[in-house]
């Protein structure tokens, strides 16, 4: 047990830093009454449901887990079959940060495709599909996307449209890694149904804990018959909670009044407020534009060491000395204008060598 409360310096590394959000805990709280059936079912988990429907329509279905890896792989695991590969941005998290979960539980191939800023385009798919039908080749199956990409990017409701449309010309299923879909709806001004169910997303994942939940994520099924098998992949997948009352109290908390509006319009605007507090510095630039709760600047390899030794953040290219600030719901002004302050004295000192 802690005797005393550790303080740390409010880290600019992820989301995933942050705490929870008092509304969440109070749902978690709530929840927490005598006795309730376990595996989902219980009136919390009922209400989850129904508030996934509300955001994403009536024929969005929501399961609870606890991870995204786990919801990614669950949900790739639905359509595809034992020789299908999966078309994704070279940066896109399944590729990069899970560890090969995908390639190892399912079996599938990861297409990797090059990209300037995350985002995948119709054109870039169209390369990879002369093997269809082609017995020597692993068979295009899915096409995946992040959505805020990993580059901290967003794709327009018209551009995940135009990839969907020809997914399904072709036979394709769409799917999206929506760890930060909150962050694009708010930084994109419109509903998460606007960016999945209404330009032809099959199914998704949906991140709740980088938005202010303990640990709490979902795969969303927009297409009804990709339903039946999900049960049995979510258990197989070890991602079925005995007690999830807890997990799904998380996510319908987030899902009311709009609480993941608020989250992640906040954590944009602090985003934005530290790439404007950084503009006018000389020898710095950003490397992608700021559409969400990521900035991503070019720093003086110096600089980086320097600020490092006070601060915690990531190197997101060594090569190129670009490395990444992320900011949360509970990111405060005072927080990015203490950290401007010391970005902008690090690299006046690096100027003055």
């Amino acid at each position: 047990m802690l005797t005393s409360t550790p303080s740390f310096p409010k880290s600019f590394a992820s989301d995933n830093h942050a705490g929870v959000h008092p509304a969440v805990l109070a749902a978690i709280i709530d929840a927490n009454t005598a006795d309730a059936p376990a595996y989902g079912g219980d009136p919390w988990t009922r209400a989850m449901e129904d508030a996934f429907r509300v955001e994403f329509g009536a024929q969005a279905t929501a399961y609870a887990m606890f991870n995204g890896t786990g919801a990614n792989v669950v949900g790739l695991g639905l359509v595809l079959r034992p020789y299908d590969a999966v078309l994704c941005p070279e940066s896109a998290h399944i590729n990069v940060n899970e560890c090969g979960a995908a390639e190892r539980a399912l079996g599938a191939k990861l297409i990797p495709l090059p990209t300037d800023n995350g985002k995948i385009t119709v054109e870039d798919v169209r390369g990879q599909l002369s093997v269809l039908g082609d017995e020597h080749h692993a068979q295009p199956r899915v096409i995946s996307i992040s959505q805020v990409t990993e580059c901290g990017t967003c794709y327009t409701p018209d551009e995940i449209a135009r990839l969907a449309e020809f997914a399904h010309t072709r036979g394709l299923f769409l799917h999206m890694d929506g760890a930060r879909l909150a962050n694009a709806a708010a930084e994109l001004g419109c509903s998460m149904r606007a960016l999945t169910t209404e330009v032809g997303v099959d199914l998704l994942s949906f991140g709740g804990t980088k938005n202010g939940a303990m640990g709490a994520e979902a795969l969303v099924l927009l297409r009804p018959e990709l339903g039946a098998p999900a049960l049995f992949l979510r258990k197989q997948g070890m991602q079925l909670a005995s007690k999830m009352r807890f997990v799904s109290a998380q996510l319908t908390a987030l899902l009311t009044e709009d609480l993941w509006r608020q989250n992640a319009s906040h954590a944009n605007a602090m985003a934005h407020r530290l790439a404007d507090g950084i503009a006018d510095l000389p020898g710095v630039s950003l490397r992608y534009p700021v559409q969400s709760n990521a900035v991503f600047p070019v720093l003086p390899e110096k600089v980086i060491s320097d600020l490092q030794q006070r601060h915690l953040f990531h190197v997101w290219d060594e090569a190129e000395n670009v490395v990444r600030w992320v900011t949360a719901f509970d990111t405060t002004p005072e927080h990015v204008d203490a950290f401007v302050a010391d970005v902008r004295l690090a690299v006046q000192g690096e100027a003055d060598v």
